[in-house]
This record gives structure tokens, C-alpha cells and sequence, in this order.
């Protein structure tokens, strides 16, 4: 039998600056029939920089389950969709696992795009090992769950990354060191764009540095990983 499917294609888009997007990224959203996007005008807009004119339907955390049964039905009839988010890797800490676990489920040829995201440029910046590492997603917002996940990821030997937003970054890096001890970070801030900054050092040293500053923007903070010897050494 032939597949009569629209593919699904999983696009990133720039997290900052507009020439991280890519050429294979261009041509597949000038290609495609459908872009699903977080927000239409945001979307809208990103377009409109590219000359790039198609049918936008919203797709978020707040409609996610409803849309993606939409979503199937499009790509069953023949329609070929590219998912994007407000920035980055779909699916990355924003929507997009929801309809890619149905598209397998019904056997739709899915087609990931490599791309913008925050993980990688905030860990290769960060001066801390890249060999091994654990992308723990966003923090929570209240101090004991913050520390309930630092306690969870606490003895894992790799090096922790996780997103947060300005104005509790103290606060969580605090925890951290309340909770991993005086680990050495990194506070990777702005990537990609007018302002990108890297706060190293250790986590007593990021504290004092960041205590009397007004912290802007968007922050991955990334933390060295569990280390046996140098907790044998104690």
C-alpha cells in the first residue's frame, strides 16, 4: 500500500539572533502546507523577516491535546506540517511531544531538523565538561522542590544544566549550593543574542557576583556534575 501521509517536520527556530536559522530550515517551512506555532503574531512576524507566507494554526501547552488530533488528521489527508516554537528546538522544554507520540503511533514519517536551541551553546560556553550531561529542563518555582531536584540529580556524574528565569536565578542558585555544596557553574545568559553573557566560576563565587546585579533575559544555568574522587578526598 502506498503512504499517502504528510510528513511532520520538527523545525528550529532562532533563539536570538536571526541568522541562526538555517537554510534546510527556510526551504522546509516555504515547502510545507501547515506551520503549527506557539503564537500566530510571534510566528507571524519571524515569517514576514523571510518572506515566507503559510497557513499558521496555534499549537501550545494550553491546546497541545486537542490540536494534535487535528494535526494527525491533516497529515493523514495528505498535508505536510513543520512544527516551530516561539524559540528554538520544538519539543525541547516546549510543545511539540505530544503530536510527534501520536505521529508515530500512526506511522507518519517524522523529519527532526537540527538547530537553534539554548543547551548547547550555554554548555560548550561553560568552560565545564561536555563529555557527559543532564538537561534537567526548568526549575521550580518554590525553594524546597528546587531542592528536592537538586537532591534527585545530586550524585549523577555528569554536568547539570537547567533553565530558569531572571529573578529566581539567585534564589535557585543558592539552593544549589545548599544542596550540591560549592560545585563550580556557570550562569549562561542571553545566548544568541545583543547581551549574551557568561557568569563562571563557583557557586559561592556566582552568588556574590549576581547578589548586588539586576539579572535580565533568558538564563541556563549549568552546574559541574557529582565527582567520586573529590568526595573521597574530603
Amino acid at each position: 500500500m502506498i503512504n499517502t501521509n504528510g510528513k511532520l517536520y520538527l523545525v528550529p527556530t532562532p533563539i536570538g539572533n536571526l541568522g541562526d536559522i538555517t537554510k534546510r530550515a527556510l526551504d522546509t517551512l516555504e515547502q510545507v502546507d501547515i506551520i503549527a506555532c506557539e503564537d500566530t503574531r510571534h510566528s507571524g512576524r519571524l515569517l514576514k523577516e523571510f518572506n515566507i507566507s503559510k497557513k499558521l494554526i496555534s499549537y501550545h501547552d494550553f491546546n497541545e491535546a486537542k490540536r494534535a488530533t487535528k494535526l494527525l488528521n491533516e497529515l493523514q489527508s495528505g498535508l505536510s506540517i513543520a512544527i516551530i516554537t516561539d524559540a528554538g528546538t520544538p519539543g525541547i522544554s516546549d510543545p511539540a511531544y505530544r503530536i510527534v507520540r501520536i505521529a508515530v503511533e500512526n506511522k507518519i514519517e517524522i523529519v527532526p531538523l537540527p538547530g537553534a536551541n539554548a543547551i548547547s551553546p550555554a554548555l560548550t560556553g561553560s568552560g565545564l565538561p561536555t563529555d557527559k550531561f543532564y538537561f534537567d529542563g526548568f526549575l521550580p518555582h518554590k525553594s524546597n522542590q528546587r531542592k528536592k531536584r537538586f537532591e534527585a540529580v545530586k550524585e549523577i556524574e555528569a554536568t547539570l544544566i537547567f533553565y530558569e528565569s531572571p529573578h529566581r536565578i539567585l534564589k535557585s542558585v543558592q539552593d544549589a549550593l545548599e544542596v550540591l555544596g560549592n560545585r563550580q557553574g556557570c550562569i549562561a545568559r542571553e545566548i544568541s543574542k545583543l547581551h549574551e553573557e557568561f557568569i563562571r566560576g563557583s557557586l559561592e563565587e556566582i552568588i556574590k557576583i549576581i547578589t548586588d546585579r539586576t539579572i535580565k533575559g533568558e538564563i541556563v544555568l549549568v552546574i559541574e556534575g557529582f565527582n567520586k574522587k573529590r568526595t573521597k578526598s574530603r
